[in-house]
């Protein structure tokens, strides 16, 4: 760089601040000594520190996607789909990121993860509590997964008011009822505590949403939202569940799950049935 370029360098950028004594700073904003400083290796292994950020990057995106699900629920509530839209894509988009994850903690051989797997007892993405939180707001609540919380009174209180909060799946449902489309009056007053199970009425509403876009164009991209959703997560459960096979093979995990075997089921849950079986009806 010429001294010229330097000197107009320098002018163009006058304006930036270097005192912040009295100031905010970027790093003080963020919090960043506290969230950097939460790497604490129990092995000292050089991996260990790949998959603890890993892993807490995770729970960060998931505490981003419980922000906007949440947000989105109450839009729903309140007839105001187009703030949903928002807010579901950018879950979407989340979902994205965390499946990317999985690469990086790929590159984590067996041999490098043995080096300090004892060392995490009992500790296991099992046990992650947003993870679950995510579940319920999906409507796939399992109340007996509460027990694993039992030792956090604050955060058992947490999830058990997240399990009697109704999912997005619930409240969609309710906007297909709110439009003037017929729905069982046991699936509009159902136990939200209780796992959401398929049902003939609310296949059928949503099929004739798909039948007539035009007249019902905010609940159809409700439902392709839904979809969006539905299959991120079923991509992200995939890449999990190799992961953890190219890693570990199929030792039983360090939760005391069957590892790959469990994951592999998971693959088979489902969060919006009748979005996915109309499909063959159309």
């Amino acid at each position: 760089m010429t001294e010229q370029k330097k000197l107009d360098s320098k002018e163009t950028e006058k304006g930036i601040y270097t005192d912040f004594i009295n100031q905010m700073t970027y790093g003080e904003y963020l919090q960043l000594d506290q969230i950097l400083s939460s790497q604490k290796r129990l092995s000292g292994h050089h991996d260990e520190m790949l998959f603890i950020i890993i892993h807490q990057v995770s729970e960060l995106w998931m505490k981003l996607i419980l922000h906007e699900t949440r947000s989105a629920i109450s839009s729903i509530e309140n007839g105001n789909l187009h703030s949903a839209f928002k807010m579901l894509a950018r879950v979407s988009k989340i979902q994205s990121q965390i499946i990317e994850s999985w690469d990086v903690l790929s590159t984590l051989t067996p041999a490098e993860y043995m080096e300090f797997r004892d060392k995490l007892g009992q500790a296991s993405g099992f046990q992650s509590y947003q993870y679950r939180m995510i579940e319920f707001a999906l409507g796939y609540k399992t109340p007996h997964i509460l027990e694993i919380y039992k030792k956090d009174a604050d955060l058992h209180e947490q999830l058990t008011a997240a399990l009697h909060t109704p999912s997005l799946y619930d409240v969609s449902i309710h906007a297909l009822a709110k439009a003037g489309l017929y729905i069982d009056k046991e699936m509009l007053n159902r136990d939200v505590t209780k796992r959401y199970e398929y049902n003939n009425s609310v296949e059928a509403a949503w099929l004739e949403v798909y039948k007539n876009v035009e007249k019902y164009w905010d609940l159809y991209e409700l439902a392709e939202k839904l979809v969006d959703i539905e299959d991120w997560l079923q991509q992200w459960r995939f890449r999990h569940m190799k992961t953890v096979e190219r890693i570990i093979g199929f030792k039983v995990g360090t939760g005391g799950s069957s590892g790959v075997n469990y994951l592999k089921k998971v693959l088979d849950q489902r969060f919006f049935p009748e979005l996915w079986d109309l499909r063959t009806s159309i």
